[in-house]
C-alpha cells in the first residue's frame, strides 16, 4: 500500500519513511505543504500522514482542500500540537486520527493498518435545513449560493441545531456537546454565540431561522427561516 507523509522534518520524516518501508508499506514524502497537497490531489494512497505545521501551507489547509475537492483518503494528522481544540479542529476538518510527537513507532503503524482497514469513507451526507446547507466532512457551510464563514466553534453550534432541525434543544445540551459537559463559564456563553450565528446565517440575508425558545433553549426552524 502507498502512504504519503507530509513532513517537514527531514530527520523525523526519513525516520517514518525507512520504518514504513520496512512493514511493508510504499512511502512517499513531501517537505512542504504545497507539495503534499499536489502529491495528495494526484491520488493513490491509502493514507495520508501529514502534520500541522508545515511550510507553504498548513496541515490544516490542505486537510480543509483535500476534503473540499471531495478526496476522502484517510488522513492521520501526525503533530507536536496537543492542545484539545488542536485535536478537535483536525477532526472536524475530516482527519481520520492523530498522533502527537514524540510517538512509539508501533503505534503509527497499528493506526495506518486500522486505517487501512476501514477503506476510504464514504462522502457524509450534507445536513440541510431550507437553503442553508452545512458539510461536516468538507466544514463548509453555504446559504444558497453563498458560502458562509463560520470559526470551529460557531460550526459546530450550527451543525447541532441542524441535526436537530424543528427541536427545542436546550441551552444545557448545547454546553454538554458543543463545549464540555464539564464546562464551569458563564452559561451565557451559548446566546453570545447564537447572536454571532444569526448575524452571519441570518441578518444578511433577511432570515430568522434561529429562533429562542423560551425557559429552554434554541430551535432552528426547519424550513431554514
Amino acid at each position: 500500500m502507498r502512504v504519503l507523509v507530509v513532513e517537514d522534518e527531514r530527520n523525523l520524516a526519513a525516520a517514518v519513511a525507512r520504518g514504513l518501508h520496512a512493514e511493508g508499506f510504499s512511502v512517499d514524502v513531501a517537505g512542504d505543504g504545497v507539495t503534499g497537497l499536489d502529491r495528495a490531489l494526484l491520488g493513490g494512497y491509502g493514507a495520508i500522514v501529514l502534520d500541522i505545521m508545515l511550510p507553504g501551507r498548513s496541515g490544516y489547509d490542505v486537510l480543509r482542500e483535500l476534503r473540499a475537492r471531495q478526496v476522502w483518503t484517510p488522513v492521520l494528522m501526525l503533530t507536536a500540537k496537543d492542545g484539545e481544540y488542536d485535536i478537535a479542529d483536525a477532526l472536524d476538518l475530516g482527519a481520520d486520527d492523530y498522533l502527537t510527537k514524540p510517538f512509539p513507532f508501533v503505534v503509527l503503524v497499528a493506526r495506518l493498518r486500522a486505517l487501512v482497514r476501514r477503506g476510504v469513507p464514504e462522502r457524509p451526507a450534507q445536513l440541510v435545513v431550507g437553503d442553508l446547507v452545512l458539510d461536516p466532512a468538507a466544514h463548509r457551510v453555504r446559504r444558497g449560493d453563498t458560502e458562509l464563514s463560520l470559526t470551529a466553534r460557531e460550526f459546530a453550534l450550527l451543525e447541532h441545531l441542524m441535526r436537530r432541525a424543528g427541536d427545542a434543544v436546550a441551552k444545557s445540551e448545547l454546553l454538554a456537546e458543543v463545549w464540555d459537559e464539564n464546562f464551569a463559564g458563564d452559561p451565557n456563553i451559548v446566546e453570545v454565540y447564537v447572536g454571532y450565528l444569526r448575524r452571519k446565517i441570518d441578518a444578511p440575508f433577511g432570515c430568522t431561522s434561529i429562533e429562542t425558545v423560551r425557559g429552554v433553549g434554541y430551535r432552528i426552524e426547519a424550513t431554514g427561516g
